[in-house]
């Protein structure tokens, strides 16, 4: 399967939804916009460019970089499919894994609270910079752009 078409998959409405845990209840919220570890954006950084990927072909990319032994790479997958981050799919005996989170949907959250955090700006002229580099293509631009207007910010979220 193309990486286009995998992406394709992962941009629509349905995937790009984000689940949210209360407790030991897990929601799917549309407007939510999932808040990534560090590792879990190393991870669909690499699934983002590939598509879909078996735990080795992830491990043989981010296990030297992390010194992850292979167990621990399968671990991380396997949580992130149960947060749902990724899909898991077996294709001949082998299980696949690509991102249900679209890129601008993972990279929403970073962005909104680098502008608020840290620029103490709106995410509008942080988004400029996306669509000025080659990170996004216009497509993605525009849903990160739409992702960031639905997504209630940090003030909103605290005062729930």
């Amino acid at each position: 399967m193309s990486s286009d078409l995998v992406m394709n998959e992962a941009n629509s409405s349905d995937r790009t939804r984000a689940k949210t845990t209360t407790g030991s209840q897990t929601m799917t919220d549309p407007t939510a916009l999932p808040e990534l570890s560090a590792t879990e954006l190393d991870v669909l950084k690499i699934l983002w460019a590939e598509g879909r990927l078996s735990a080795r072909e992830v491990h043989a990319d981010l296990g030297p970089r992390k010194g992850w032994a292979y167990s621990t790479t399968r671990t991380t997958l396997e949580r992130m499919v149960e947060k749902g981050l990724l899909d898991k799919a077996a294709f001949h005996g082998l299980n696949l894994y690509r991102p249900l989170v679209s890129k601008p949907a993972g990279l929403a959250r970073l962005v909104r609270d680098f502008a608020e955090r840290v620029l103490e700006l709106d995410a509008a002229p942080v988004v400029s910079l996306f669509a000025r580099s080659e990170a996004l293509s216009e497509d993605e631009v525009r849903e990160l752009e739409r992702l960031l207007e639905l997504a209630p910010g940090e003030d909103e979220e605290e005062g729930r």
